[in-house]
């Protein structure tokens, strides 16, 4: 029995051939032990690249693969980078999911390959301007459980800001499924926001107010 119902993939069909542009890589990593979704999210992914031909789907092994994962930042399973391909090259945004984005999460990563695929952000301008103005590198960890309807605003908007500005890259990080991630940030409630290790807050804030916490978070990253 498939993860999506006819119904979901007719949906989907019509809203990816209306949205998106350019092709889409779901570049999943998994391992062989020790990994309880890693089969589950691939089947998931299997299943989301088949409503559309411009969504393909590459699966690597974090140990045998151990140069790509490092590559793009990937230490443990399952871990989902989503990259633009044109004309056979890959580009990689910083759009990052560590955990199956199962629940509520589901409806982000389809925002996600929109967003990787047409490489425009939908930010209103002033909000540009302002992550335009990061010139150090920020890792933005947003901590989410599959249960929580105001997780995927969060994670949307830090991959938004990913796309707008090479030096974000925006990590969406399954609590329950990464629990030393979330204990090492006391993870008590979600979405909860990390920057850099400098600044924190939860809840799904406007998109001016997460701006701001990204600058304040380059204020306070020592070095480039």
């Amino acid at each position: 029995m498939g993860f999506l119902r006819e119904k979901d993939k007719e949906y989907l069909r019509q809203k990816f051939a209306s949205e998106l542009d350019k092709d889409v890589v779901l570049l999943f990593f998994k391992k062989n032990l020790g990994c309880e979704y890693c089969e589950d999210e691939e089947r998931l992914l299997r299943e989301l690249a088949e409503t559309s031909e411009k969504i393909h789907v590459e699966v690597k092994n974090i140990v045998i693969d151990k140069g790509e994962a490092e590559k793009y930042e990937i230490f443990d399973a399952p871990a989902l980078a989503i990259l633009q391909k044109e004309d056979g090259n890959l580009k990689d945004f910083g759009v990052r999911y560590f955990g199956i984005p199962a629940g509520y999460e589901f409806s982000a990563l389809i925002e996600s390959i929109v967003l990787v695929s047409t490489g425009d952000p939908h930010l209103p301008e002033n909000i540009k301007n302002k992550l335009a103005q990061v010139d150090k590198d920020v890792t933005i960890l947003v901590f989410v459980t599959p249960t929580c309807p105001y997780c995927p605003r969060a994670v949307i908007t830090s991959h938004k800001f990913a796309v707008a500005n090479p030096k974000i890259r925006g990590y969406m990080v399954e609590a329950l499924e990464y629990p030393d991630w979330a204990d090492r940030y006391f993870v008590r409630a979600v979405p909860k926001i990390v920057i850099n290790d400098v600044v924190e807050f939860e809840g799904a804030y406007p998109e001016p107010f997460f701006a701001d916490k990204v600058l304040e978070a380059v204020a306070l990253t020592k070095g480039g």
